[in-house]
C-alpha cells in the first residue's frame, strides 16, 4: 500500500530516459554518478605526467569543468545541456577513452624529447624514406592557375566582370 501511494508518484515524477538513440550506447541509469568516479579517477592518474605539460593542463581544465557541473547538478538533462558536449551515456564513454589515453601518453613519454635531440628535416628534393608515405596531390585546374594569376595582378575585377553571361536568363524563354 506505501508503495503505491507514496513510491510509485515518485518514481513516475523522476525523468526516465528509455533510450539513447544510438545505436549500440545503452542507457546509464547512474550516469552521474559514473561520470563523477570517471572524472575524480581521470584527475588522480593525470598526475603522473608533468605539470608543466600542455596535456595535463588540458585534461585537467575540462575534466575539473565537468566534475564540478556533475556536483551541482542532480538532473542527466541539465547535466547535457550545461556541458553541451553529447549525451551522458556519450560522456561515460569519452571519459573511459581519456583514461586510456593518459595510460597510453604516460608509456609513450612524449615529454621526455631530449633537449639537445635534433630531428631529421627532408628538403623538398631530398628523396622521402621508404617509411615515409608519398602523398601527391594531382594537378590542379588550369582554371585555377588563371584566377591565381589575375589576384596577383590585380586584375581580378576585370576577369570576373568580362566574363560571357548566361545564355539564358531567369524569365527569358529558350527560344528568342
Amino acid at each position: 500500500m506505501f508503495l503505491r501511494r507514496v513510491a510509485r508518484p515518485l518514481m513516475m515524477m523522476a525523468k526516465v530516459k528509455e533510450t539513447t538513440g544510438i545505436v549500440g550506447l545503452d542507457v546509464v541509469p547512474n550516469a552521474r554518478e559514473v561520470l563523477i568516479g570517471l572524472y575524480n579517477k581521470t584527475l588522480t592518474e593525470i598526475k603522473a605526467v608533468p605539470e608543466d605539460e600542455g596535456y595535463r593542463k588540458a585534461v585537467e581544465s575540462f575534466t575539473r569543468h565537468r566534475l564540478k557541473v556533475c556536483q551541482e547538478e542532480e538532473d542527466w538533462e541539465t547535466i547535457e545541456k550545461r556541458l553541451g558536449c553529447g549525451q551522458v551515456e556519450e560522456l561515460i564513454e569519452e571519459a573511459q577513452d581519456e583514461l586510456k589515453l593518459i595510460g597510453h601518453m604516460i608509456e609513450w613519454n612524449p615529454w621526455g624529447v631530449p633537449d639537445d635531440y635534433e630531428c631529421e628535416v627532408i628538403e623538398n628534393d631530398a628523396p622521402v624514406p621508404k617509411h615515409i608515405p608519398l602523398h601527391r596531390p594531382g594537378p590542379l585546374p588550369e582554371e585555377f592557375y588563371k584566377t591565381l594569376e589575375a589576384v596577383n595582378t590585380g586584375t581580378l575585377e576585370d576577369a570576373v566582370s568580362k566574363k560571357d553571361e548566361p545564355a539564358i536568363t531567369a524569365g527569358e524563354s529558350q527560344s528568342k
